[in-house]
């Protein structure tokens, strides 16, 4: 079974580029038809979509994150990895790694000075 661990820094600072890994176990994250997603829950708000990334290629951002974010693959390693540049405090969140039907237990990042 599939099974998603997210890891990260903890701790950004204001204006740097945020990183997060997933570690993806039990299925290739090559496999047909499997589509990758980065989640996040920010203090007092439900779940914001981040970005999609489909097996075939093609990635899906949510619009207001667009301009800041990137995802790619690492695929000898199984992972699929979030880039999240030019981080504020409102980016503060757990963020989560998912396929949609099986989460990561979520990473806590915070942005402070």
């Amino acid at each position: 079974q599939v099974q998603l661990q997210e890891s990260g820094p903890g701790l950004v600072k204001p204006s740097q580029t945020l990183s997060l890994t997933c570690q993806v176990s039990g299925a290739p994250i090559t496999a047909p038809y499997s589509i990758w997603n980065w989640v996040r829950q920010s203090p007092g708000k439900g779940l914001e979509w981040i970005v999609e990334s489909h097996y075939s290629g093609v990635t899906k951002y949510n619009p207001s994150l667009k301009s800041r974010t990137s995802i790619s693959t690492d695929t000898s390693k199984n992972q699929f990895i979030l880039l999240l540049s030019s981080v504020v405090p409102e980016d503060t969140g757990i963020y989560y790694c998912s396929n949609w039907d099986v989460w990561g237990q979520g990473t806590q990042v915070s942005v402070v000075s």
